[in-house]
């Protein structure tokens, strides 16, 4: 129980005693459709993806509006983060130019939390409550979406998979 007022505590107050930095949210990007999941062996989907002023999370279920909504009970990819710093690394070693952080297709863009760190905890985030499930794994179809290499470049980096645990509204810092 310690652990989580910890984390909870790390994520609603900046200037917190553990040392860590609180989470900023850059991006946030939701997708009525897929584009590479169930797409396997067939040409990517082209469903936008849109960059959205706020999402609205809801417990039990995912963000409304995105493709992932209501997909299926208990689903552990409710909401996605994806890491800003890991992004801006993996575009400069693979010179990926002006690639956006959408194309990971990921719906929360932070910066300033290692997002490993999450998994199995739970955590807060502008007052909406998360559990982190596992890592996003990076697939194939990032070699297409940000550039060639990007799967093995984001490997043990994809991002954050995670379940709503409360209701509530993010939007970028």
């Amino acid at each position: 129980m310690h652990e989580k007022s910890e984390i909870h505590r790390i994520f609603e107050e900046p200037d917190t005693a553990f040392g860590a930095k609180a989470m900023i949210v850059r991006n946030l990007f939701i997708s009525p459709g897929h584009n590479f999941f169930g797409h396997h062996g067939q040409e990517a989907g082209k469903s936008p993806l849109l960059e959205v002023p706020e999402i609205e999370c809801v417990a039990g279920h995912g963000v409304r509006g995105d493709r992932f909504f209501d997909h299926k009970a208990d689903y552990k990819g409710q909401i996605t983060f994806f890491s800003s710093e890991v992004f801006e690394d993996v575009c400069r070693s693979l010179d990926a130019g002006e690639t956006s952080p959408g194309a990971a297709r990921r719906n929360v863009v932070t910066h300033g939390v290692d997002l490993n760190t999450l998994v199995g905890k739970r955590f807060s985030v502008q007052g909406v409550e998360f559990e982190g499930v596992c890592e996003c794994k990076p697939c194939y179809w990032m070699d297409q979406a940000i550039a060639p290499g990007a799967e093995e470049a984001l490997q043990g980096r994809g991002g954050l998979r995670a379940r709503i645990l409360s209701n509530g509204i993010l939007r970028p810092d």
